[in-house]
């Protein structure tokens, strides 16, 4: 007699990932203060939030959102095409369109709804899509989805997205980030929009870790570099540098039509609440003014500290004005353990490890924000030296 194995059994599954040292759990906060977080009678200083600019727990931000409430409840109620969409989010949309210097905008529940809803609505089978290797895990799973080909080039390597743009068929999209999320440097922007030209491509770039950040006003790299109006597609978040939730895709009216009609994730998701979209055109204000750029001048002298420090602990840091700034140590249970170390040592930076990277390239992934301050980051910095040096 056959034995009965249980069909749904994944323990084998949990059993292997714990073994290659790829288990993740929940850890939940109890409070954040700013940069500092606290949870069960423990407190550390964070080192790993997106919320660059600091604005997530501000007074305006709290005031802002409390307003929206006031204004306008709850829920939305509905998806947008249904009754959902609010007078706040017609404002936000038109706010982000001037921001971005398109002629339209749509907002979207989260980052990875944008790439899910847009690329297969604007490409499918018979067109191509371009990618760099290190994009986004949404912008992969959203080619996958769409049905068109899809070739990916080497990390910002130029001459290989030339290769490719040569032999692509319909219509061509390529997507690369502005910065790049665990690497935290920059792609070529003005020589990909060259090419994007010269071969009639579409261009589609992710700014999520550059908005807020970089550019005149916060409006992020090709702003910064003076490409944006040649981009097509902009893609971006409200979870970083706003401090918020969400995302949005700015372009041309006729693509944001086309979005309105075929995006399925826009199309078939409740709309985001009301009040958030208040909020986030108050903060959009924000970043805009000389408040914002006194928070991205902060941002920029704590990354300038913390790539001096990291090079003095003999350290690589991307040669980049983003807040990111990776310290690649190779070995998942290795850098899981400095991890721990350096939690045990009151600073939380967790550990990034395959799927999220590449297989032997785990890492501390450190983020800066305006609220940190220089002696935080110096006392980081002999953490870091002391951490890493090998155990006796």
């Amino acid at each position: 007699m056959l034995e009965h194995t249980e069909p749904w059994d994944i323990t084998a599954q949990l059993d292997d990932l714990r073994t290659q040292g790829l288990w993740r759990e929940l850890r939940p906060l109890d409070a954040v203060d700013g940069v500092t977080v606290r949870a069960e009678g423990r407190e550390w200083i964070n080192f790993s939030s997106n919320d660059y600019l600091g604005l997530a727990h501000s007074p305006e931000m709290t005031n802002a959102l409390a307003e929206g409430v006031a204004k306008y409840g709850g829920g939305s109620g509905a998806s947008r095409l249904v009754c959902g969409t609010h007078r706040a989010h017609a404002a936000l949309e038109e706010a982000l369109a001037d921001f971005k210097g398109t002629a339209a905008a749509l907002t979207f529940s989260s980052g990875f709804a944008v790439a899910l809803g847009t690329i297969p609505a604007l490409v499918g089978a018979g067109d191509t899509i371009i990618l760099d290797k290190l994009c986004h895990a949404s912008l992969v799973d959203a080619a996958r989805l769409s049905g068109a080909t899809i070739r990916v080039f080497p990390h910002n390597h130029l001459e290989k997205l030339e290769r490719l743009l040569q032999t692509a068929h319909g219509r061509v999209l390529v997507v690369t980030e502005s910065i790049f999320s665990m690497d935290g440097d920059a792609a070529p922007l003005r020589e990909i929009v060259e090419l994007k030209t010269k071969y009639g491509a579409w261009l589609l770039v992710d700014e999520a870790h550059a908005v807020g950040i970089l550019g005149p006003q916060g409006r992020g790299l090709a702003a910064a570099l003076g490409v944006d109006q040649q981009v097509d597609l902009h893609l971006g978040t409200f979870s970083k540098a706003l401090g918020l939730s969400g995302g949005y895709l700015a372009a041309s009216r006729q693509v944001i039509d086309l979005l309105i009609n075929r995006s399925r994730s826009f199309i078939y998701s409740t709309a985001p609440p009301p009040h958030l979209a208040h909020a986030l055109s108050l903060t959009l204000e924000l970043i805009r003014d000389e408040r914002g750029d006194a928070l991205r001048q902060r941002v920029l002298s704590h990354t300038l500290q913390t790539q001096s420090l990291l090079a003095e602990t003999g350290l690589a840091s991307p040669h980049c004005m983003a807040a990111i700034l990776p310290v690649i140590l190779g070995d998942a249970s290795h850098a899981m353990e400095i991890s721990t170390r350096l939690r045990d040592t009151g600073f939380l930076i967790p550990c990034i490890r395959y799927p999220t990277v590449a297989r032997g390239s785990a890492r501390l992934r450190i983020t800066v924000s305006a609220l940190h301050t220089a002696a935080q980051i110096q006392t980081l910095g002999n953490a870091l030296r002391e951490t890493l040096e090998p155990q006796g």
